[in-house]
């Protein structure tokens, strides 16, 4: 597997007690189709029913059952392939990968090994300092899921549910081409998006749908790529990010012993945010892959695929192009906004026919922030677009000023309601009669005449009392208005 040719960027490196350390870092990804049914079988994908109420007798292995192909799955994993630009294999196959788990009922996986149906492709993974880095996609290959091993329902006793057995998975495996938790973890982020925006996987990490196993190796710059290991089914990004933090300082810590690095798998304990041994590549399974004697090869016409592409929603990377080149926003906000489908589509209704900078900037600030500090997603907002859309009317209107729409999202955010009708009742409506500005200016001069009579040599002073017209006016007066009566009462240029 080759990597991508990347100079060390020193602020990536790990220090270690003697030298300055490379990590190196692969992911495979498992991502579970979007699809009604299993990808041999017509059992339901459907999450959360009881134990082993989705499950055929193909899924459960009974003697004489032939799987058939989902073709919904094969359109699903090609689509995932255009989407990740990467080549489309007209004609896989599909092998049996074999090793025993009790919940596994047929003994083998179906799966694809020499033959998959993705090829190569890459990813652009945008970081947040503006960093822009190219992460090559090795082959994504479609296989069946297993069941799930219960161990904690009985003191004596084990128990197996069968309804993920047989569920559509994308392996997607990238090259080496990450150098940093904080890379790994974009990564993670970028893929999941992507898969969204397609619609092939609803990339639920904590339903099971999208998991990890990272490859994580170190050198010292310049060096061959290390010995790597493995850490299997990391289910959350921010775990990501601690496991090859801590399985990277381990390896460097060996290293830099004079000791030398296993190849070994490894898991993740949440816990202690520490890697433990799983088994060692000694331990590891002989698969003995061979061609599956049920399936026959699986060919893909080139008409379909050009439809399947022809189909293609409009992607993270093109959509944040058109924000940054048609609607003029800046790269980190464009990032933000394409981060999520249903977040860009809001964004998208409140900017129609408005100033896209200042949707955005509300968006982002108002929305988004408040948001996250409540633990929602934008499908919980309790301000629709076309609220906020209204509100930020008012505005541009001048029928209200900044600080009375921050004051109307709150109210619209806990009580809903129309934003114009809210104002016009409330009598929340900018002042922008200059006589009763001039009014209020006049009175707060007339109570700080040692601050006026110092604002002559500091005209920095105005904006204090500007500060108090608004207060006086509790902010209803238009803040371009009193800016400039108070500037000409003072008599500052």
């Amino acid at each position: 597997m080759n990597e991508h040719v990347r100079e060390p960027a020193p602020s990536k490196l790990i220090k270690g007690a003697v030298d300055d350390w490379e990590v190196v870092i692969g992911m495979e990804i498992h991502a579970q189709v979007q699809s009604k049914a299993k990808l041999f079988s017509g059992a339901s994908t459907t999450f959360g029913g009881e134990p082993n109420d989705h499950v055929s007798l193909v899924d459960a292995a009974m003697p004489g059952m032939l799987p058939v192909i989902n073709e919904a799955c094969v359109e699903q994993a090609v689509r995932t392939g255009l989407g990740l630009k990467a080549q489309i294999n007209l004609v896989s196959r599909f092998d049996r990968k074999n090793y025993f788990y009790p919940d596994l009922p047929q003994g083998y996986q179906i799966s694809q090994f020499q033959h998959p149906i993705v090829g190569e492709g890459e990813v652009i993974v945008d970081m947040l300092d503006g960093e822009r880095i190219v992460v090559g996609i090795e082959r994504l290959h479609l296989e069946q899921d297993a069941g799930k091993s219960v161990h904690d329902m009985h003191p004596t006793r084990s128990y197996v549910d069968l309804n993920r057995s047989g569920v559509a998975l994308m392996e997607i495996v990238s090259k080496p081409d990450l150098r940093s938790a904080d890379e790994a973890k974009a990564y993670l982020t970028k893929m999941r998006t992507i898969l969204r925006y397609l619609g092939t996987s609803d990339a639920d990490m904590e339903k099971g749908n999208l998991r990890a196993d990272i490859n994580v190796s170190v050198r010292r710059p310049g060096e061959p790529l290390g010995t790597r290991c493995e850490i299997k089914n990391v289910n959350s990004i921010r775990f990501a990010g601690q496991a090859i933090d801590y399985e990277a300082r381990r390896q460097i810590g060996i290293l830099e012993d004079g000791g030398s690095i296993v190849q070994e798998t490894r898991l993740f304990d949440a816990r202690s945010g520490e890697t433990r041994s799983m088994r060692s590549k000694e331990e590891a399974h002989d698969y003995r892959y061979f061609p599956d004697p049920d399936l026959l090869p699986l060919v893909v016409e080139a008409s379909l695929v050009e439809r399947l592409r022809d189909s293609l929603p409009e992607l993270p990377d093109e959509k944040r192009a058109r924000y940054v080149e048609t609607l003029g926003l800046t790269p980190y906000d464009a990032s933000v906004l394409v981060s999520d489908a249903a977040a860009a589509d809001y964004f998208e209704a409140v900017a129609a026919g408005r100033d896209p900078k200042l949707a955005a900037n509300w968006v982002i600030n108002e929305l988004f922030g408040r948001l996250n500090k409540e633990g929602h997603g934008i499908e919980a907002s309790p301000i629709s677009s076309d609220q906020l859309g209204a509100i930020l009317d008012l505005l541009s209107e001048e029928v209200i000023s900044g600080k009375i729409a921050k004051d109307l999202f709150e109210i619209v955010w806990t009580e809903g309601g129309d934003p114009a009708a809210i104002v016009e009742q409330r009598g929340m409506k900018q002042v922008t009669d200059t006589g009763a500005i001039e009014g209020a200016v006049e009175a707060v001069i007339a109570a700080n005449p040692d601050k006026a009579e110092q604002a002559k040599a500091k005209p920095n002073l105005a904006g204090w009392f500007v500060g108090q017209v608004m207060k006086a006016t509790g902010g209803k007066a238009n803040p371009q208005a009193v800016q400039q009566i108070v500037r000409a009462k003072l008599g500052i240029e």
